[in-house]
């Protein structure tokens, strides 16, 4: 019997992506017209779909393959983030990131298979994406903030990986701001421009590879041996699809999948002029995350401009209204004035969201769906390291290989099932509440 897939929810105009906005225009896009048959499309061009689609190229050469994505790709989500490949423990619902030995093990082994991974296409093709090997830093404000940091610290040690503790001085030294206590810095954190990166990755997969923007999936038919796309302007045939659609995935109400359509939102200043940037020292670029997960992280970029990101809010709609982003807009500017009272004439200059896609129990969806369709989705706040790795593993998965990695995801649990709404809503609203209440200082 013939099955459908309905898409209800699509990227929508979430305030002005700093990070796209700097870069220069894009290339006209190319969209879906009707009468195209390929032997697999991959659905969702963030980065979990552009690993996808170049690994089933690399392993499939002499297959016809589709990447489709709803906006521009480098301008939603995966190009909205704050640029870090994360290579370590990194649960943001634990209160020092860090879970057991085990999972943190897990969770290290598969994040550096996706960093290396994009790392290694980046340098093959020369990627224009400030790509960086620098590490981060994990910084305090207060006493709580050490503990957490301290305890960080006691599983890095019990998994054998590298850090070193850095007194206020030496933050300092590195961030040129008197706000931190004390920061805990590991080596092993790659930064990049997420909106820059993602372009170079489209632009340069395989040609057995058709990149398709501005075509938004309204459904998938399942017709037997094929699948059925359907776009505003035609229907695409396909032997396979691979589901790369992250946070857009979650449905509530009548399906609920445990998938928790998270935002968080970001801001990025205007270029600091050179007086500014002497006024500030420190070095030229650096990426810092909070000790506290609901805390401020900031980058300073090599273009003179630092980004600032905190405060969540649940949007199962995938809508944040221009209420939300002049919250966040606030938020941040009380979090840079803070931190950098010596700029105090240096503003904001763009402020935007994006969707994380989290679960309860930090569980996510891999593998070959009922219906014959392949998903990789949910990175519970890792979209880069993760959706990199998982990305890549789909497509191994999809064209019968196997892994330990591939094992590992397809035994990882299934996100937990939410209340029904609004229920649902109210609770886990409440939950971020608490949590962002909590971090206090580190805001």
């Amino acid at each position: 019997m013939a099955s459908k897939l309905e898409f209800v929810r699509f990227p929508a105009p979430d305030g002005v992506n700093g990070w796209w906005e700097t870069l220069p225009p894009p290339s006209p896009a190319a969209s879906v017209s009707s009468g195209h048959q390929y032997d697999w499309v991959v659905v969702g061009g963030g980065i979990t779909g552009l690993c996808a689609a170049r690994r089933l190229a690399e392993l499939a050469p002499d297959a016809s393959i589709a990447l489709v994505e709803a906006d521009r790709i480098g301008r939603t989500t995966a190009g909205r983030n704050s640029g870090f490949f994360v290579d370590l423990p990194h649960d943001i619902s634990s209160e020092s990131y860090s879970r057991s030995v085990e999972a943190d093990k897990a969770d290290v082994r598969f994040q550096r298979h996706g960093i290396d991974y994009v790392r290694s296409t980046v340098k093959q093709y020369n990627i224009d994406c400030d790509w960086r090997d620098d590490g981060k830093f994990h910084a305090s404000v207060n006493r709580k903030g050490h503990n957490a940091l301290a305890h960080f610290a006691e599983g890095l040690a019990r998994i054998n990986e590298a850090f070193e503790w850095l007194d206020e001085a030496a933050i300092a030294k590195v961030t040129g701001t008197n706000f931190y206590r004390g920061a805990l810095f590991t080596p092993g954190c790659s930064t990049a421009q997420p909106a820059a990166l993602m372009r170079g990755l489209a632009a340069t997969l395989p040609e057995n590879v058709k990149v398709f923007e501005l075509s938004a999936v309204r459904g998938i038919d399942d017709q037997g041996p094929s699948k059925v796309l359907t776009f505003a302007n035609g229907k695409v045939v396909a032997r396979q699809v691979v589901l790369c659609t992250n946070a857009y995935a979650a449905t509530f109400g009548g399906h609920p999948n445990g998938l928790l359509p998270v935002y968080t939102f970001a801001s990025m200043t205007r270029v600091v002029n050179p007086e500014e940037v002497k006024r500030l020292g420190g070095t030229r670029s650096w990426a810092l995350i909070p000790a506290d997960p609901m805390g401020s992280t900031v980058r300073r970029l090599a273009t003179d401009r630092i980004c600032v990101r905190n405060h969540f809010a649940f949007r199962p709609g995938l809508e944040v209204s221009q209420a939300d982003l002049a919250k966040a807009k606030r938020m941040h500017q009380r979090s840079f004035d803070r931190r950098f009272p010596m700029l105090k004439d240096v503003g904001l200059e763009y402020t935007w969201g994006g969707p994380l896609c989290l679960s309860a129990n930090n569980g996510a969806l891999f593998g070959r769906r009922d219906d014959g369709v392949y998903e990789a989705i949910g990175c519970n706040g890792l979209g880069l390291s993760r959706g990199s790795a998982s990305g890549k593993l789909i497509a191994e998965y999809a064209l019968g290989h196997s892994n330990d990695l591939i094992r590992q995801l397809l035994n990882q649990p299934h996100p937990r099932s939410l209340l029904v709404r609004p229920i649902a809503d109210v609770a886990v609203s409440a939950a971020i509440w608490v949590k962002e209440f909590s971090a206090g200082a580190e805001l």
